[in-house]
């Protein structure tokens, strides 16, 4: 996905640990690291914006887009 997320770079940036930020944003650990790691389809905004306000930065601190070929989708067929 040509989206990429860096909340860990974030993360250190601030020396917090997603345990810490998990709490205050009110996401489990296991939903925080889905995100980290780029294996979500989508964010809610609202989860954007507490994320934002903890860790006081902007939401493109956060994402980034690198242009390149899209993955398939479920509801797409594999190349041949």
């Amino acid at each position: 996905m040509p989206i990429i997320v860096t909340l860990d770079v974030m993360l250190a940036r601030r020396k917090m640990r997603s345990r810490e930020l998990a709490e205050r944003i009110g996401l489990s650990e296991p939903n925080l690291s889905l995100l980290k790691s780029g294996k979500v389809r989508g964010m809610r905004f609202e989860t954007l914006a507490r994320i934002c306000a903890v860790l006081q930065c902007q939401p493109g601190d956060l994402l980034v887009f690198e242009p390149g070929p899209e993955p398939p989708t479920d509801d797409e067929p594999d190349a041949p």
